[in-house]
């Protein structure tokens, strides 16, 4: 798999200075098989060899104003700005992660995406592929051994500083923030308005992916398989150590619903929430888990995508309800925009939100679970 992989990427690196540049769309490159895990089509080539790009007439260059770092930084501040990991990139024990994930009917490929435009050194976190292969759930959390052989490929350590980001703004790199915290790694920050702030700012990205990012990627998948079938892996440089109070089942999930120890927050729309709105997968139930409370996920981030200021976050958990003085459990449809409330409640020193993983996408197609409707 590796070699084929390797081959069809664009080798060879150019820098290019920020601005918009078009895509060509293309299919989804993973698939749902019935009763199986995910099953992945392999990384697509770019859409052709010979890309252009678009600059921009804004000539600014960013200024500098954070040499923080990584070691010194307050754990509980969840985001760093462009700025900031600007003047770091270049530090030792420190990596980039690339994690955009989109969902099915975007008809985006975030691996060509990274090929065509990355910050400098990042590598690409494949949130589909660093998965867990015994569930037939969308991009479950993997077992400790298979993230720990997965992290190792791609060449991070438990020494080292992590930052994530998503060519959203602030999306699925939330959720690869909270899977490296269940995995015990809490150095580990997500790039406040993530690709498109970075381009805003005025910093480079890279065209095309190196040899070695794109064999570290492809290494980083085989791990992940070769764990779940029992064979042996490489070298392990992360040893991850799963903190089981961050995960939620469906099963603490239905005892919540007597028990009230707490708060549930729902990250879906309102409109799913409320039962008015059929959910994008097929064979699944409308509406909520019972006593839970819908707060979307773009509550949590400004116009920019980027996550909203201390004061702005509390008005709005207020004005739901929401005490910050009792415990909170996130879920959303997949697992991924859940991520995003517990990102903004770390922001306010809740470090300990739990998600429920199988959100409502679990909850939603297993018959034997309360549902209400607004």
């Amino acid at each position: 798999m590796a070699s084929s992989f390797f081959i069809r990427a664009v080798v060879g690196i150019r820098s290019i200075r920020s601005s918009s540049f078009f895509l060509k769309e293309s299919r989804s490159y993973t698939l749902f098989s019935k009763g199986t895990s995910i099953t992945r089509l392999g990384y697509p080539s770019l859409v052709s060899p010979a890309v252009s790009f678009f600059h921009s007439s804004a000539t600014a260059s960013p200024s500098v104003t954070s040499s923080t770092s990584f070691h010194s930084m307050d754990r509980h501040e969840p985001v760093v700005s462009p700025d900031w990991l600007h003047s770091n990139l270049r530090e030792p024990d420190f990596k980039v992660l690339d994690a955009s994930w989109y969902l099915p009917g975007e008809q985006r490929n975030p691996f060509q995406e990274y090929q065509m435009a990355h910050i400098p050194g990042a590598l690409f976190f494949d949130v589909d592929g660093i998965s867990d292969r015994k569930s037939n759930l969308p991009h479950m959390l993997p077992s400790e051994e298979a993230f720990s052989a997965a992290v190792s490929a791609l060449g991070i350590h438990n020494k080292d500083g992590v930052v994530v980001y998503d060519g959203k703004g602030i999306f699925s790199a939330a959720r690869v923030w909270w899977m490296f915290r269940v995995f015990g790694h809490d150095k580990v920050w997500v790039l406040d308005g993530g690709l498109p702030h970075w381009r805003d700012s005025g910093y480079d990205v890279e065209s095309s992916a190196s040899g070695d990012s794109v064999l570290k990627a492809s290494a980083a998948i085989e791990a992940i398989e070769k764990v779940y079938h029992g064979q042996s892996v490489g070298p392990i440089t992360f040893e991850a150590k799963f903190q089981p109070h961050l995960v939620w089942t469906l099963q603490q999930v239905k005892e919540n619903i007597e028990g009230q120890t707490h708060q549930h927050i729902d990250a879906r729309s309102k409109a799913r929430f409320d039962g008015v709105a059929p959910e994008p997968r097929k064979g699944i139930r409308s509406g909520h888990v019972p006593g839970s409370t819908c707060i979307p996920f773009e509550q949590m981030l400004d116009g920019k995508k980027m996550l909203s200021p201390r004061e702005e976050l509390v008005k709005k958990f207020e004005q739901q309800g929401i005490s910050l003085d009792r415990p909170v459990v996130a879920s959303c449809g997949t697992g991924v925009t859940a991520c995003i409330l517990a990102l903004g409640l770390h922001r306010l020193g809740k470090t300990e939100v739990p998600v429920y993983d199988g959100s409502w996408t679990e909850w939603g197609s297993n018959p034997d679970t309360p549902i209400s409707s607004s």
